[in-house]
């Protein structure tokens, strides 16, 4: 029989002592220093509070799992409705041939982002399991939980490697399923294999907690706060800031970009900054690729005055004569967005004022998982692994592979490869809007995890 845990003593209200939400310093690529295996570049360290932030009162309360769903629906409908605005011919339910808006981006994100919770509720599940009972193999757990296909297969390979790490079975399998959702095909590479396995089990043996499966449900806890809090974050914020918007232009009547520029606001947005943003990016649309360093070329536009001159962008596009014009439109205004997301309001969930007692490091969490981040789009799959095969090797070491020299949760490592996925969409506009189903079937024994 396994060691009963004892309860953990009951924590605070969700949310109830969350910390403020914070701007953050951004860092130049070049100027980062070079990273060592276990050792995290500098991480847009935050400095002063960020108050625009829209709070999270479009989603309902529930188990991250289902408010998950409600964001990744909610995105869709947004996009149904946004990309119909830029092409006339797409109606819900079909396919568009013009350019994605960021929005036709934004469910298949939040789907993977409910990969991690699902993966993250596994995890919790296997705990459970655990403290009544010995678990003789990470196989006999992924029975008992109902774990099939290629998520268990990754689980499986994960959990093997952690326990050559000296994790306990228990543990090994409980991790090997917090992982198991994402792209394991890196692990096929021994260098990414150890020191991903390598970084969980740091993780785990500085974890909070006495007992292994403590430990374990710290990483666990970590991890799905970090996803929901993200997933909330942007939706709330970039997709609250499109409902206003939708809402806004139903009673404008004919509208044009400066109606947009002058009449349309958000909270922490000024139409001067707004249109000072749209006035500098109209005049790049020649650029390849399109203008992305907002640091650089607007600094003193804040972030809600770019999403106004993003909607401003999409109302030119959608009166543009079509072709590369209109693209280049469409392009500019997802990068605008894009740039809120993840510079403001995604960031304090990697990177919070102070860790938590409850929790390991968001950060280093982060850097664990990164090799194996990946983003499909329909049935074309973005991976995180391909983009750093085309980059720099960052320290020249051959004993280290590429993934795993970034970090997903520095912004100056995340930018740029998001971007490319962005590119990857529009070569394929079509397959964005085979849009994601349900992660866990109507038959699945998993689906009580949504309870």
């Amino acid at each position: 029989m396994a060691t009963k845990r004892p309860q953990p003593p009951a924590g605070p209200a969700a949310h109830a002592e969350e910390p403020p939400r914070t701007a953050l310093r951004i860092h130049a690529p070049d100027a980062l220093p070079a990273a060592e295996l276990n050792v995290l570049r500098d991480l847009n360290v935050l400095r002063a509070p960020a108050p625009d932030l829209l709070a999270p009162a479009g989603v309902p309360a529930g188990t991250p799992l289902r408010q998950n769903r409600f964001i990744t629906q909610g995105y869709i409908r947004i996009a149904q409705t946004l990309q119909g605005l830029l092409d006339p011919d797409f109606r819900p339910g079909g396919t568009s041939r013009v350019r994605p808006c960021w929005f036709a981006f934004a469910p298949h994100a939040s789907q993977e982002a409910g990969k991690g919770l699902l993966g993250a509720a596994i995890a919790r599940r296997i705990i459970d399991i655990a403290q009544g009972e010995a678990l003789p193999s990470a196989a006999h757990a992924y029975d008992r939980v109902g774990l099939t296909g290629p998520m268990r297969q990754g689980a499986e390979k994960l959990s093997t490697a952690l326990g050559w790490h000296g994790l306990p079975r228990d543990a090994a399998a409980a991790i090997g399923a917090l992982a198991g959702a994402m792209n394991l095909e890196p692990l096929s590479d021994p260098r990414t294999l150890w020191s991903t396995a390598h970084r969980f089990a740091r993780l785990f043996f500085l974890a909070p907690g006495v007992l292994p499966l403590d430990k374990t449900e710290a990483m666990a806890r970590t991890l799905e706060r970090l996803l929901n809090e993200g997933n909330v974050a942007i939706f709330t914020d970039i997709g609250g800031s499109a409902q206003a918007y939708l809402a806004w232009r139903q009673g404008a009547g004919a509208l044009t970009p400066e109606r947009v520029l002058r009449e349309f606001t958000l909270r922490g947005a000024t139409s001067q900054q707004a249109k000072r943003a749209y006035d500098a990016l109209i005049t790049r649309t020649r650029e390849t690729p399109a203008p992305s360093d907002f640091a650089r070329l607007l600094p003193d536009v804040s972030g809600p005055s770019l999403v106004v001159a993003a909607f401003a962008l999409t109302e030119t596009a959608r009166q543009a004569p079509g072709g590369g014009a209109r693209d280049a439109l469409i392009a500019i205004a997802n990068n605008c967005f894009a740039w809120r997301e993840q510079h403001d309001a995604v960031q304090p969930a990697f990177t919070p004022p102070a860790r938590l007692p409850d929790e390991v490091s968001r950060p280093d969490l982060t850097q664990a998982m990164t090799p194996l981040l990946r983003l499909e789009l329909g049935t074309v799959v973005w991976n995180f692994s391909d983009y750093a095969a085309t980059q720099r090797d960052r320290d020249s070491n051959p004993l280290t592979s590429k993934p795993t020299e970034y970090n997903w949760a520095s912004f100056a490592d995340r930018w740029p490869a998001i971007l490319t996925s962005f590119t990857l969409g529009y070569r394929n506009p079509t397959v964005m809007w085979d849009l994601p189903k349900p992660l866990v079937p109507a038959n699945s024994p998993l689906l009580d995890l949504l309870a």
